[in-house]
This record gives structure tokens, C-alpha cells and sequence, in this order.
């Protein structure tokens, strides 16, 4: 695979053949001793044996234990981050914790989390992560935005290649207890146009699902109308909160107990003639990572 960037937050990643899989992960909350640091594990070594490249999609880090930060809780913090140096001890222990998954990195976007503290601590812990990786492992990761795009781009027969479009932002909003985010998603189709893949994060669910829309294409001046098929989906999280209910700012504002883990998204490309015309019929879908 091969990563580039074509704008701030607009990033083409070039992969072998018609098939492939990209794991799309959001909501890690890595230096929060509720992270599920066990299943994160599981789920990118998996990656680097399938040879399946990774994005993050914001909230890769928690960051809330900070002097000042009312959002503090004294129980929420790993003992190698309770230091006078913390914010520089979670971005030096996360270099550490991920220098085995170096070559599946890919992009890495910004969540309400890693912003925040850009905001109130004026300083970029993802960018100093993405920085201080590059430079330790001579990788070339790159971070992404709050939105932005990725081009996957797949090989056909011969030189000829085709790309999906997928426009992701990390979330915004509470989701809905009931909805469970299905609004966010209906909602993306009105404001975006051109994606064949949409995915975002922050509200901690974890679904899929495809729509279907019409398209009008020209083909040597003809006009045609076609249908088009797009892939929505919402990724989860590695932060466990919920426990055994009985407490907690999580069970204690009413919200429910979440599914943990991203969703690996499985993109296929084919080649077809029809009335003298070739044609490239593309699928997208995602799922849950195995057990």
C-alpha cells in the first residue's frame, strides 16, 4: 500500500488489486484505563496479519487528566501518565504501544478530544504523536482532520484503476439512545455529495447500512440514469464505561452499554461490457472485526 496526501485533510491510499480491506477505527481513548487495551491489541494484530491498513478517525486519545481539566478523575488515570510531564508521557508511551502496527498506520484524524486540548492546553498531541512516530520508526503516517476524505485507490486488469471515495468526521451530537446515530447518517447524505463510503464515530455505536440513490451519467454524450449504491456506517469504541452499571458518569447520565470495536471496511471492484459500453461496478461494506 501506498499513502499520500493530496490537501490537508485529503489522502489517497493506493492497494493492490480489485479486493481489499481497510480497518476503520475510532474512539480508542488509548491512555484511559477504561480502553480495552486487550481487544485493541487483538484487533490490530489481526490487521497486521491480514496486511489490513488502519484509520483512525479521531478520539485516538483521551487527554482529559490534565492540570485544570474539569473533567478529571483521579481513577482515570494509568500510573505511568501520573507525572508532572503527562501530556509528554502519553504521547512518548503511545509511540511505544503502537511501533508494532508502524507499517498499517495510515491516517490518523482528529476527535473532540485531541481538539480540546489544542484549545485549552494550546498545544497538538496528535500532531507531536504523528511527528515523533515518523521520526522514531521512519514511517510517513499522516494526521487527517475532524472531516476530510480518503481516496482508496484499487487496481484493475492491466494498468487501469478505479477509487472509492470515503468522507468521514469523527461525530458530533449525542447520538439518541433510540436512534442510535441513524439520523447522523441520513443526515450525511444531504450535506456531502459524491462519497461512496461515509463512516464516523464519537457517539460509540457500532451499525451499518447501504442506501441507494439515483445518479444521472454520461457516456459518449449519452445520458443515463443510474442507481448508486453508498455505504454508511458508524464506528465504535475501545472505551468501556458502562461495567456492571451499578456507577459512574457514563451510567449515572442514563446512557447504555455500548459494543466495543471498529469495523474493517471491504471494498470490491469488477469490469464489465454492456452494449458496447465497459463498465466498472463497484461494492462497499464494512463489518465487525472477527472473534
Amino acid at each position: 500500500m501506498k499513502v499520500e496526501r493530496l490537501g490537508k485533510n485529503i489522502h489517497k491510499l493506493s492497494l493492490e488489486g480489485s479486493i481489499a480491506k481497510i480497518a476503520i477505527l475510532s474512539d480508542i481513548h488509548w491512555d484511559n484505563p477504561k480502553c480495552d487495551r486487550e481487544l485493541l491489541k487483538k484487533h490490530l494484530d489481526y490487521c497486521l496479519k491480514e496486511n489490513i491498513p488502519v484509520h483512525i478517525n479521531g478520539d485516538m486519545f483521551c487527554l482529559m487528566q490534565g492540570k485544570g481539566d474539569r473533567r478529571g478523575n483521579k481513577s482515570d488515570i494509568l500510573p505511568e501518565h501520573n507525572n508532572a510531564r503527562y501530556l509528554d508521557s502519553v504521547i512518548q508511551t503511545a509511540v511505544e504501544w503502537f511501533e508494532p502496527y508502524k507499517d498499517i498506520l495510515t491516517v490518523i484524524g482528529y476527535g473532540n478530544h485531541e481538539t480540546a486540548i489544542i484549545k485549552w492546553q494550546e498545544t497538538d498531541v496528535l500532531q507531536r504523536f504523528v511527528d515523533l512516530f515518523n521520526l522514531t520508526y521512519g514511517t510517513s503516517i499522516y494526521t487527517g482532520g475532524y472531516g476530510g476524505w480518503m481516496i482508496y485507490e484499487l487496481s484493475l486488469n492491466g494498468n487501469s484503476k478505479t477509487a472509492f471515495k470515503h468522507k468521514y468526521f469523527h461525530g458530533s451530537g449525542g447520538g439518541g439512545i433510540v436512534t442510535k446515530g441513524a439520523i447522523n447518517l441520513t443526515r450525511a447524505t444531504e450535506m456531502y455529495e459524491g462519497f461512496d463510503i461515509f463512516s464516523m464515530g464519537h457517539i460509540h455505536e457500532n451499525s451499518c447500512r447501504n442506501d441507494s440513490i439515483e445518479v444521472l451519467n454520461t457516456h459518449a454524450a449519452n445520458y443515463e440514469i443510474q442507481l448508486k449504491d453508498i455505504h454508511l456506517a458508524i464506528t465504535g469504541t475501545y472505551k468501556e464505561e458502562y461495567g456492571d452499571g451499578s456507577k459512574g458518569w457514563h451510567v449515572e447520565r442514563g446512557a447504555p452499554a455500548k459494543t466495543v470495536g471498529g469495523r474493517i471496511l471491504e471494498l470490491s471492484a469488477v469490469r464489465s461490457r454492456k452494449d458496447g459500453v465497459d463498465k466498472i461496478n463497484k461494492s462497499a461494506d464494512s463489518f465487525k472485526f472477527p472473534l
